[in-house]
């Protein structure tokens, strides 16, 4: 069985059991008529969907996906991932940043975060000009900023810690 999560909404349980397709336990007939790897034409309840894969991140078990041109965000959970939840090892691959350090020697322009600060994988952080260009460092991971090692004009050297989190 596999729960299915829609745009971090809608939840559905979905299994195939005695080649039968269940959706919530309730029996679903779907004609499905595949295009290519990508696009899939369906046909459900004398209604017709046209389907196309938008983006596949295996490793978070995530997709985006288009129906009728409306794109939808889907994750899904098998039972061996409910499994490691309810042991509490569900996070072990996560990678725990604890500090962002200079990739390059270089002048500090401007910080752009705080102590305190909530950010998310991604959020710049600071500004950094190296060799006459200047570099966004984003953050590489959700969390809350323990501590700025830094302020706008300090020179670093390479792997000086700028940033470090909770």
């Amino acid at each position: 069985m596999y729960k299915v999560k829609v745009n971090d909404q809608f939840l559905f349980e979905v299994e195939n059991k005695d080649s039968a397709f269940l959706v919530n336990g309730d029996p679903v007939q779907l004609d499905l008529s595949e295009i290519n790897n990508s696009h899939a034409h369906i046909l459900y309840q004398h209604k017709s969907f046209r389907t196309e894969i938008v983006e596949v991140n295996k490793a978070e078990k995530t997709c985006r996906i288009k129906v009728n041109g409306n794109t939808y965000q889907i994750s899904i959970e098998d039972q061996f991932d409910a499994l490691l939840k309810q042991l509490g090892l569900d996070n072990l691959t996560a990678n725990k940043v604890s500090e962002i350090k200079a990739p390059m020697p270089g002048l500090v322009l401007k910080v752009l975060v705080a102590e305190n600060t909530e950010v998310k994988k991604g959020d710049n952080l600071l500004i950094l000009e190296a060799m006459k260009m200047e570099n966004i460092l984003k953050s590489s991971t959700d969390g809350t900023v323990k501590k700025v090692l830094v302020v706008q004009g300090d020179k670093v050297e390479k792997n000086q810690v700028l940033v470090q989190f909770k």
